[in-house]
């Protein structure tokens, strides 16, 4: 009896863990970069790089520079992703990791504001800047690489594994800050803060030798030796699945909660209307992050039985309640009130659509475009969310203490996540070569040009 000959786009034995294992390890390294920074606005910069005469304005440009980066996604996406669907997805995994090691090793050199007066914010705006560009392509690519090199009924779970890297890389970033925050004020704004910055020299020398030792993905391999590589993703990707990108825009916005949980509930519980410690605020984050690391692969698994559409949606709505509920425990300033309602909202329930997007996202695309249909939805969708720190910010009043109205407004982002879920197409079962077809047959008797 013949035995049947495997998919045309398997992965060879131990591939799919080896990749999983280099996503997960390169985006915690890399998100540690980019968390710290978030760290960083909300707890020390006002102080640095802005006027501290007046503290909320100080801390509303400072949360502003946060959201910069997210302002440069798209652009950094647009180039990343039409390059990752020519080049493949390794060349954008290394070279985005060595930038955000640069970028972000660079911040901790700064002159501040005492020392060169307004040059000093315009070039933190900079280096975030840089930070945002290598953001851009670091989920879609890693995302790519996974799922094509995942077995076709455990997509989920091993794509998760870039969300895994990316809460573990918040972990760190808030472990690194716990001891910097406790240290004396004048230590803490003089040098302690630029610790964790320089830091991301040996982020990317680790990252590096992960990722360069990373085979390309068979997918990818077999799209270049047959059809050849699209000559222009983004015009393809624009004509044929329009549709998928702005479901992957408007389901990206359900980031919103990362940031207003990472950022802006950071800074309201230890402003003077709360009066929360540093440290103490940080435990919270970390050992919320803890919890997310087991749930969210836990929750990707289950995907894969039950479907994507399900356990996204389940997250996404329940985020929209649960964030509610931990604004209104830092309100009442009982620790223990928020450090469990911390970990039940982030945690638990925001995992649930935190780690089925990579696979969710993902599956809406073939693979001539699929790098460049994540990068690019995902991250216009960030860079909403990436301001909504700076929107909280101003929306909570001017003693920045308003926050039923932040937790409306991070509940009115929840709801395009869930309109886009309710309308995207289930994938759990579609041969991962047939991903895609769907929408790319709406363009039925089109050709585009491709290069061998």
């Amino acid at each position: 009896m013949s035995v049947p000959a495997p998919p045309r786009d398997a992965s060879p034995p131990g591939q799919p863990k080896k990749a999983a294992t280099a996503a997960w390890i390169g985006s915690a390294l890399e998100y540690y970069d980019f968390f710290i920074y978030g760290s960083a606005a909300a707890l020390i910069f006002p102080e640095v790089f802005f006027d501290d005469s007046d503290p909320a304005t100080a801390t509303l440009l400072s949360l502003a520079t946060f959201g910069v980066a997210y302002a440069a996604r798209p652009i950094g996406a647009l180039f990343l992703g039409h390059v990752g669907d020519r080049l493949g997805r390794k060349k954008i995994m290394v070279f985005t990791l060595m930038l955000m090691g640069l970028s972000t090793f660079l911040i901790g050199c700064l002159p501040t504001r005492d020392q060169v007066g307004t040059l000093a914010p315009v070039l933190l705006v900079l280096c975030r800047v840089l930070q945002g560009v290598s953001a851009a392509g670091e989920q879609a690519s890693a995302n790519s690489m996974t799922l094509e090199h995942a077995p076709p009924d455990r997509r989920g779970f091993f794509t998760s594994f870039t969300l895994s890297g990316t809460q573990g890389g918040q972990l760190l970033a808030t472990l690194v800050f716990i001891p910097v925050a406790a240290l004396p004020e004048e230590q803490l704004l003089s040098w302690g803060w630029r610790v964790p910055f320089w830091l991301s020299v040996a982020v990317a020398v680790v990252g590096y030798v992960i990722r360069r030792r990373l085979d390309e993905t068979p997918a990818f391999a077999q799209q270049t030796a047959t059809e050849g590589v699209v000559r222009m993703p983004l015009v393809v990707l624009a004509r044929d699945h329009w549709a998928d990108v702005l479901r992957v825009v408007a389901g990206a916005l359900i980031a919103s909660v990362s940031t207003i949980f990472t950022v802006w509930a950071l800074a309201y519980a230890t402003s003077d209307a709360v009066g929360m410690s540093r440290s103490s605020m940080l435990w919270v984050a970390a050992l919320a992050n803890v919890v997310a690391l087991a749930a969210i692969p836990l929750w990707a698994a289950l995907s894969d039985r039950v479907g994507r559409r399900p356990v996204y949606l389940a997250g996404a709505a329940g985020s929209a309640v649960t964030m509610f509920l931990y604004l209104w425990a830092i309100s009442t300033g009982s620790y223990p009130l928020v450090m469990l309602l911390g970990i039940l909202a982030f945690g638990v329930v925001y995992s649930a659509a935190n780690g089925v997007w990579p696979s969710f996202y993902g599956e809406m695309f073939p693979t001539r475009v699929r790098l460049s249909g994540v990068a690019i939805g995902t991250q216009i969708g960030f860079a909403v969310a990436g301001f909504a720190v700076t929107f909280a910010a101003r929306i909570a009043g001017p003693d920045g203490d308003d926050w039923t109205a932040v937790a409306l407004f991070t509940a009115a982002l929840c709801v395009p996540p869930v309109i886009a879920a309710v309308t995207a197409r289930e994938t759990r079962l579609v041969p991962t070569e047939r991903l895609g077809e769907r929408a790319a047959g709406e363009g039925a008797g089109r050709t585009e040009k491709v290069t061998a």
